[in-house]
């Protein structure tokens, strides 16, 4: 069923797309952009919804040139932008007035042209997704600009379809971020972005049929790349997450966290200090860096409903403190009383530190505030369904991640 939208005279106007563009600072390229979706839905019914996380007046510039536009142009301004681009997409499949979208960068890259292409490839009735691939016959990626970004482009593609080579079998391209989705066929709340691959998320959680168009990827006319060392971590993170759930990028960080603390150790022994000394300051400073990748790449979206970073600092810090003190004299007595090996005694100690950890930060740490529970339970009860069970178990199933792919789906 098409949906809808209210068009200047008043009146409703079904829709057959909704170009979602999400925008980051592309003031200079609005106006090309909508004359150039424009003239390439020229007849079709459409709308162009920006979701804007700038600071440069992309909205406003948004909102003069829809004043004059050959198609309905909207923009939603966010103040904050929750989950990045991914985010920003999730947002505009949400608030789409048609059910088929269009996600497209707003930096001129994606060229608008392709879009009637892919509509006609969907109305084919075999797909529900229809990626624009730089990696097909006909494809191109020279405005990948060098080597170097093109090497790391098609090694992040490579490693994306051996992670998930089932659901990935038939993309050549699962980090491109100009396709078509038939947002019916997939459940909009149950996706968690994190950072710019949102095609990766919406293939890996969503059992889609996908088809490809090439696509020629031009170079970038305005403004700079959003390319980072930070946006890769962030990728990597999400990759770690969709593929093995929270637990095994916590535990990740932790091997990442004793490396760490070696090095510390090393380093401070070397310069003098005695290692009793240098084994306190590369604890504490592997607690504290530990705490913040954690922030960033773990428990990010359960930041909102917990308490403050204070005390959750305060609580990780706390904790950790005394689980280090506590576990090396539980090691001596279990080497005592068991007459087992040292070795044996301390990895034993470290997985069980581990799942304690794991559980303390997720029922603790992360746990909901009692006015987020209780204002959910107030409007579940209002909407008429039951409040919503929020017991340790449950929590502790959410902490793991439902979210990471079952083996049958690899």
């Amino acid at each position: 069923m098409d949906a809808d939208i209210r068009s200047a005279g008043g009146g409703r106007v079904a829709l057959d797309v909704t170009v979602i563009v999400p925008t980051f600072n592309e003031r200079d390229n609005i106006a090309e952009l909508v004359a150039r979706v424009g003239t390439a839905l020229e007849g079709r019914r459409a709308e162009i919804l920006v979701i804007d996380d700038s600071a440069d007046a992309t909205a406003a510039e948004v909102e003069r040139v829809a004043a004059s536009a050959p198609l309905p142009v909207r923009v939603i301004h966010r103040e904050h932008n929750t989950g990045g681009l991914g985010g920003a997409v999730v947002l505009g499949l949400s608030e789409a007035a048609a059910d088929i979208c269009v996600v497209m960068d707003g930096d001129l890259q994606h060229p608008p042209e392709l879009i009637p292409a892919m509509l006609d490839r969907h109305a084919d009735g075999d797909a529900d997704v229809v990626a624009a691939s730089r990696y097909i016959g006909g494809g191109d990626s020279q405005g990948l600009g060098t080597a170097v970004r093109f090497g790391v482009s098609r090694a992040a593609t490579w490693l994306t379809k051996a992670m998930f080579p089932r659901r990935l079998s038939r993309s050549t391209d699962p980090m491109t971020g100009f396709f078509l989705v038939d947002r019916r066929r997939i459940d909009v709340a149950d996706l968690k972005p994190q950072g710019f691959k949102i095609l990766l998320e919406i293939l890996a959680r969503s059992d889609v049929r996908i088809a490809e168009v090439p696509m020629e990827f031009a170079e970038r006319r305005h403004g700079t790349s959003k390319a980072s060392l930070r946006q890769g971590a962030t990728f990597l993170a999400h990759l770690t997450r969709l593929r093995f759930g929270k637990m095994s990028l916590f535990a990740l960080i932790g091997l990442f966290g004793a490396v760490a603390n070696l090095a510390i150790m090393w380093l401070l022994t070397t310069a003098g200090m005695p290692y009793i000394w240098a084994a306190i300051v590369g604890a504490e400073a592997t607690i504290i860096g530990n705490f913040l990748l954690q922030e960033r790449f773990v428990f990010a979206d359960m930041r909102s409903d917990a308490r403050g970073l204070g005390a959750r600092f305060a609580a990780s810090f706390a904790f950790n403190n005394v689980e280090a003190a506590l576990r090396i004299p539980i090691m001596a007595l279990m080497v005592e009383s068991w007459h087992i090996s040292s070795v044996l005694a301390t990895a034993i100690s470290l997985v069980v530190a581990f799942f304690a950890r794991f559980l303390f930060h997720s029922l603790v740490v992360y746990a909901p505030t009692r006015a987020r529970v209780r204002r959910e339970d107030a409007e579940a009860t209002g909407a008429g369904a039951e409040p919503k069970p929020d017991t340790a178990a449950l929590r502790i199933i959410r902490a793991i991640d439902a979210e990471a792919m079952k083996p049958g789906e690899l």
